[in-house]
């Protein structure tokens, strides 16, 4: 038997909350041991908004693994490629961006699960099972079950549309990115209004009718997001190391300058 641990996949099947950090200054290994140690569940390895290449990304993947924090990493596209690299490179997880309809949502399911499940390439060495020698079934068997395979919804389409798509079989979760849906809405940086609270319901609803977690990304106000957690978030994008970066280097700098 092959045996893949997933501890953010863990934490949403018992229903607990995981926070993520994304990544958009780190280029080393070592941020995943890093933020494991600062409390965070997984990383949110961004390639749409990111420079970083694919093989920084599988870096991370690899010592994330090693470290005990989920490497999810949001690829730029659909395009099946973009998801099945990073999974062979060492990702546990793949974040789709800009999914509108249930025909995106079943295409990215046959991506990236294996057969019978799906259509993903079978290749060998992945260092998911350590690089170990298995047999391919049970090799797909085992990284079909522990792959998180997360759908963003970023439109007013998306949400009307979020019925269809929470049926879809074959991923995880739905996360809301709540910025863009703000800008597509008419209501850029309003992340408290009513329009939005009632985008999250809808979306919250149809994740609990149809078995899959409902997560959130773009509100880092504390207060805020657990209000949205009383609703029943639970995937949760909890800042970024940029956005970390900056505030602890003013914090510092404030502290440390001499007032007029």
């Amino acid at each position: 038997m092959v045996a893949i641990h997933n501890a953010t996949k863990a934490k949403l099947e018992a229903g607990e909350i995981a926070l993520g950090v994304g990544l958009r200054n780190a280029r080393t290994a070592d941020i995943a041991k890093a933020m494991k140690t600062a409390g965070f569940d997984w990383l949110f390895i961004d390639m749409e908004h990111n420079t970083m290449s694919l093989d920084v990304a599988a870096q991370i993947s690899v010592a994330a693994q090693d470290a005990g924090i989920t490497p999810l990493v949001r690829v730029p596209g659909t395009a099946h490629h973009h998801a099945t690299r990073a999974l062979d490179g060492g990702a546990l997880g793949i974040v789709v961006p800009h999914v509108d309809d249930a025909e995106t949502a079943a295409r990215m399911v046959a991506n990236v699960r294996y057969p019978p499940l799906g259509h993903r390439s079978m290749t060998g060495a992945l260092p998911q099972v350590d690089f170990e020698s298995h047999p391919f079934g049970a090799v797909a068997d085992a990284i079909n079950e522990a792959t998180l395979l997360v759908l963003m919804l970023e439109s007013p389409q998306a949400i009307d549309r979020v019925e269809e798509i929470a049926a879809v079989p074959g991923y995880d979760a739905l996360l809301i990115g709540t910025s863009d849906l703000c800008m597509e809405m008419g209501l850029p940086g309003q992340i408290d209004h009513p329009d939005v609270v009632e985008a999250y319901r809808r979306v919250i609803a149809a994740c609990k009718k149809h078995g899959k977690h409902p997560g959130m990304g773009g509100v880092y106000n504390p207060p805020l997001m657990h209000r949205y957690f009383e609703l029943g978030m639970r995937l949760i994008l909890a800042g970024s190391d940029h956005a970390f970066l900056m505030a602890g280097a003013k914090a510092q700098a404030a502290a440390l300058r001499p007032q007029p």
